[in-house]
């Protein structure tokens, strides 16, 4: 089976703590694999050693040649006293052109934000711009860190379609970390429970029945999860 990238017995020590220890996992083409657990779990650290921008202490990974990766961090800090358009936000860090801006644009439904002052926009916009800007590079890997924070109910539907439709398209792997489980676990095809080691990984069925995943979350929880399934097992159609 081809992976992007593959984790094998990966520990990450930082001030004589241990953030991650033993951690396995494989990000495949065409899959959407979801990073749960509470603070502190490891989870940036994870996200961190996947982009590349520390080393593990120890363990193995495999990434696949010239792999690209797309990533959505999880927070945009817009200065607004330095006025910045949606295009020239676009250009910064990537070597393109105003036609392939105006195709990623219109991938995520943006297109008419082309030209709007950036911190003008809304929560819902701003994650289609990340969105696009993470497109540019045509990636292997989509990195989406809390990709519906500070976007309404409609908005993240909207969105967690959007990722869903992208995946297909570029059959691409999707990482997608975040905290809210009711629509984490209706739109991915695989979880990892992580807390500081890997609790539990497999379907979101398969998860939320798991004995570990219930006592970091809860039983109430768990019944609450099985609810919301249950009433949301249906296509929204926007």
């Amino acid at each position: 089976m081809f992976e992007c990238i593959k984790l094998k017995n990966v520990c990450v020590n930082l001030s004589n703590r241990s953030i991650l220890t033993n951690i396995s996992l494989s990000l495949i083409p065409n899959r959407v694999l979801t990073l749960i657990g509470p603070n502190g779990a490891g989870k940036s650290t994870l996200v961190r050693i996947i982009l590349g921008l520390i080393k593990p202490n120890s363990g193995t990974i495999m990434r696949a040649y010239n792999l690209s990766i797309g990533y959505v961090p999880q927070k945009l800090n817009i200065n607004t006293l330095l006025p910045i358009t949606v295009e020239r936000f676009m250009q910064l860090s990537h070597k393109t052109n105003n036609i392939k801006i105006s195709e990623m644009l219109r991938r995520v439904k943006a297109e008419s934000l082309k030209f709007c002052q950036l911190q003008k926009l809304s929560g819902g916009e701003i994650q289609r711009i990340l969105l696009a800007k993470a497109l540019l590079n045509n990636p292997k890997l989509l990195v989406l860190d809390e990709p519906t924070q500070g976007v309404d109910v409609t908005g993240q539907l909207a969105l967690y379609k959007l990722i869903n439709e992208i995946r297909y398209e570029l059959k691409c792997s999707i990482l997608i970390v975040s905290h809210d489980l009711n629509f984490v676990m209706a739109k991915t095809d695989d979880v990892i429970c992580l807390n500081n080691h890997v609790c539990c990984s497999g379907t979101p069925e398969a998860v939320c029945n798991n004995v570990e995943f219930i006592s970091i979350f809860g039983y109430k929880y768990v019944k609450e999860l099985a609810i919301y399934h249950h009433d949301h097992n249906h296509v929204h159609n926007f």
